[in-house]
């Protein structure tokens, strides 16, 4: 079997619970991962629920397969250790968490990540995956518009963090050691919202809690048996799914009156007032409540509908798509866990990804003897700088994976086509700058170069080609058939180009039954489970802002290709990525999946409730949409908050009391904090050591002048045709930082003739005659 991409990479892993899951995407791809744990060990050992087998933490064990553990005790080897480590995890200041001094792994790559980074007037506070989520703005636009901002059951900040720690460690890398990462986790979550805080400006859309709503329509509805995600809305992508509902709702004898004669390519469910839009819905709800979810999945798929079934963790653990593709395995002593986020072949279609081991139990085995690091070269240039991307694809998650690497000085090509537009781009053809207009476009493709090709003919898809020689790496998101309609997918140009790193991100990845099923972020949520585990316990699942599969998978992409990047350095071999959207979702969620496959327990949406914490969650504050999020994580925070807002901490002295009574607990904290200033009362609680942060919206982000300007978060860029645009840096800085984005969003096609004679060497004669023969759209 080829070896994994990161064979040979040495990693110290000293991460809490917010990056735990860091060190094990890097063991997956083939990295030597080392827990060097506290003396007694990470207390996430002992955090319930544990493993009726081993009393070890399920959170804890589905955290850290592949990793080997070692009990930190000053001493030489330890030291030695330290010193033949090419990355070192850390999370100073998180309760537990192991921190040593930087000079102890000289020449190591060493991120540190915090709630708010090293910089900043916030630097120093503390913020767990609620406050992160709060601080980051996701938390806001989560919700129904009538109650509190809601968070996911599952630390949905933390995976976007460890996935983005990942890019960052092997971006590091690639410009040489040593260097110090600055990561700020809230900042990370910031761009979770696509781009929402720094389309502000244009926009003035701050957010919007919209519950089981996408824009004007439903997008969760209640079935026989649970919940599906399904848009009510028209254009080429969607209109082929009301000739399908049409044909069933008819075969149930559903008065479908109120869909008849109408033009689904064009239909706009915006333009429709109140009582349009409930006719129209109300037959489709009423053929759903007679389905269950595994039926109308199986008609989805047989059709190629746009419905997800809200999956909870019994359905995830039973998907014939994730087991025709091995997504799982059954580790002795464990359960079943994520084999891997995603497979890794060679030029002949091997796989060379890792199994994982069982989770080492503390200081299990001998120290590991490492030969010290040396000091790389290290570039002032960018680390991507010199690296050429070709992309094909639309939407957020491959363009996503893109910028990544233009942050970082990389060449990217985005290949596009007038016929055919990116759907991002279509969402604001009505307005002025047509399909200029669109603020989520803009806001995704920063720093690209746009080409134009009619891949419908010879001659469009021959520049394709010449293009993918030309590229270091592909990235595409198109649906599997699609690449190789074209000749353009990895089998066959590998074939020419044995060398060719191609990253394959869609759905549900490029092999198993259900791989041509067409869907987006919405879909891809509920299948993974993360609708499931978002909302309030009596209203509808439904799933973190963003369609959060859309901002999560594309980190998980921009870090295989990475470490694929650096394996074809040292190797000089091609590998191809092929990653589905749902595995990552589900990967991030390993932790509720083994407490199911374990105990049969699925978690349950809990609103903004914590077992391990009382109070946790969101509390009105003075204003008009003015929330702070407050957590107590144990009996001594709890009595300095109630200190603080005048409550009898006597009454419920201990976790468990405190549990029993939140109702009444939570009631007295909201008269509280409804009369104050959330940033002025975040400040006192901070000061006194209990976790407090004001929920910002997207208008706070962006007119935040301390903590995201120490950060230089966001760059103006002046874009022909829309003007001033504000493009937003993801949430690591390297020391000596030069990242960031020399161009705006290009416009359609802008580049080709400069592409064509730069970049290919083509003449202006030869450009000239592709552009008659219609090979350039």
């Amino acid at each position: 079997m080829p070896e994994p991409p990161l064979t040979g990479l040495r990693v110290i892993d000293m991460a809490g619970e917010p990056l735990a899951m860091a060190g094990r995407i890097l063991a997956d791809l083939g990295a030597q991962v080392i827990k060097l744990e506290p003396p007694g060990g990470d207390p996430l050992r002992k955090r319930a629920p544990l493993h009726p087998g081993n009393g070890t933490s399920l959170r804890f064990l589905a955290c850290n397969a592949g990793k080997t553990s070692v009990e930190y005790r000053a001493c030489e080897a330890t030291d030695e250790l330290l010193a033949g480590a090419h990355l070192v995890i850390e999370t100073p200041g998180f309760p537990g968490a192991l921190e040593l001094d930087r000079s102890m792994a000289p020449h190591a790559v060493w991120l540190r990540a915090t709630p708010f980074g090293q910089h900043g007037p916030r630097s120093r506070w503390r913020a767990s995956d609620l406050g992160l989520l709060a601080a980051g703005g996701n938390l806001f636009a989560t919700g129904c518009p009538d109650r509190p901002p809601v968070r996911c059951a599952e630390p949905a900040a933390y995976a976007h963090a460890a996935s983005e720690a990942v890019f960052a460690l092997l971006t590091a890398l690639a410009g040489g050691a040593p260097r110090t990462v600055d990561l700020a986790m809230s900042e990370v979550v910031m761009l979770a919202n696509m781009g929402g805080a720094g389309q502000f400006p244009s926009t003035g859309r701050r957010g919007q809690r919209m519950g089981a709503a996408l824009g004007a329509t439903r997008e969760i509805w209640r079935c026989a048996d649970g919940h599906v995600s399904f848009g009510l809305r028209g254009g080429p992508a969607r209109a082929h799914n009301f000739d399908i509902l049409l044909r069933e709702m008819d075969r149930d004898g559903i008065d479908t009156t109120a869909w008849a004669g109408r033009d689904w390519l064009r239909f706009d469910a915006a333009a429709l007032d109140a009582g349009e839009l409930a006719a129209l819905e109300q037959p489709l709800a009423d053929y759903f409540s007679r389905h269950g979810m595994t039926e109308l999945y199986n008609l989805a798929v047989a059709t190629n509908l746009m419905l997800a079934p809200a999956n909870g963790a019994a359905q995830v653990l039973a998907a014939e798509q994730l087991a025709a593709r091995e997504f799982f395995t059954t580790l002795d002593g464990v359960g079943a866990l994520p084999a891997r986020f995603a497979i890794l072949r060679d030029a002949q279609g091997t796989a060379c990804t890792t199994v994982p081991s069982p989770p080492p139990a503390l200081g299990a085995g001998p120290v590991p003897r490492w030969p010290p690091v040396a000091a790389a070269p290290r570039t002032a240039r960018r680390p991507w700088h010199g690296l050429k991307l070709l992309e094909f694809g639309s939407g957020a998650a491959g363009p996503i994976a893109g910028r990544y690497f233009v942050e970082q000085g990389a060449t990217v090509v985005k290949v596009e086509s007038t016929r055919h537009p990116d759907f991002l781009r279509v969402m604001s053809r009505g307005e002025p700058q047509g399909l200029e207009s669109s603020p989520l476009f803009n806001a995704l493709n920063p720093g690209k170069l746009s080409v134009t090709l009619n891949l419908r003919c010879d001659e469009g898809i021959a520049v394709a080609k010449a293009l993918c020689h030309w590229a270091d790496a592909v990235i595409e998101n198109f649906a599997p058939s699609a690449m190789r309609k074209y000749g353009l997918d990895y089998a066959s140009m590998a074939a020419d180009k044995p060398d060719l790193i191609m990253l394959s991100t869609c759905l549900n990845g490029q092999t198993g039954p259900h791989r041509d099923y067409p869907g987006f972020g919405g879909q891809g949520a509920a299948l993974c489970g993360f609708n499931h585990l978002t909302g309030w316990p009596d209203r509808e699942p439904i799933g973190p802002y963003g369609t959060i599969t859309d901002s999560l998978s594309p980190r998980f992409a921009a870090a295989a290709l990475a470490a694929a990047l650096l394996h074809h350095r040292r190797t000089g071999q091609g590998l191809h990525l092929d990653l589905a959207q749902v595995e990552t979702g589900a990967y991030c969620l390993a932790p509720w999946l083994l407490e199911y496959a374990v105990t049969g327990t699925d978690s349950p949406r809990r609103g903004n409730r914590h077992p391990e914490a009382s109070p946790h969650g969101v509390f009105p504050c003075a204003g008009k949409e003015r929330w702070l999020a407050i957590a107590c994580w144990s009996d001594d925070e709890w009595r300095r908050l109630a200190q603080v807002a005048g409550l009898d901490a006597a009454a419920h002295p201990t976790l468990a009391a405190r549990l029993r009574d939140n109702d009444a607990i939570e009631a007295l904290l909201a008269d509280f904090t409804r009369q104050r200033d959330a940033q002025q009362l975040a400040c006192e609680l901070q000061d006194a050591g209990v976790e407090a942060v004001p929920v910002a919206d997207f208008g706070d982000l962006f007119e935040d002048a301390q903590q995201w300007a120490a950060r230089a978060h966001f760059i103006a860029l002046e874009r022909a045709r829309t003007g001033v645009f504000h493009y937003e840096r993801n949430g690591y800085r390297l020391d000596n930082d030069a990242g960031g984005y020399a161009s705006p969003t290009p416009l359609l096609g802008e580049h080709t003739g400069q592409v064509l004679q730069q970049q290919l060497g083509y003449s202006a004669g030869r450009i000239a005659q592709l552009r008659a023969a219609g090979a350039l759209d």
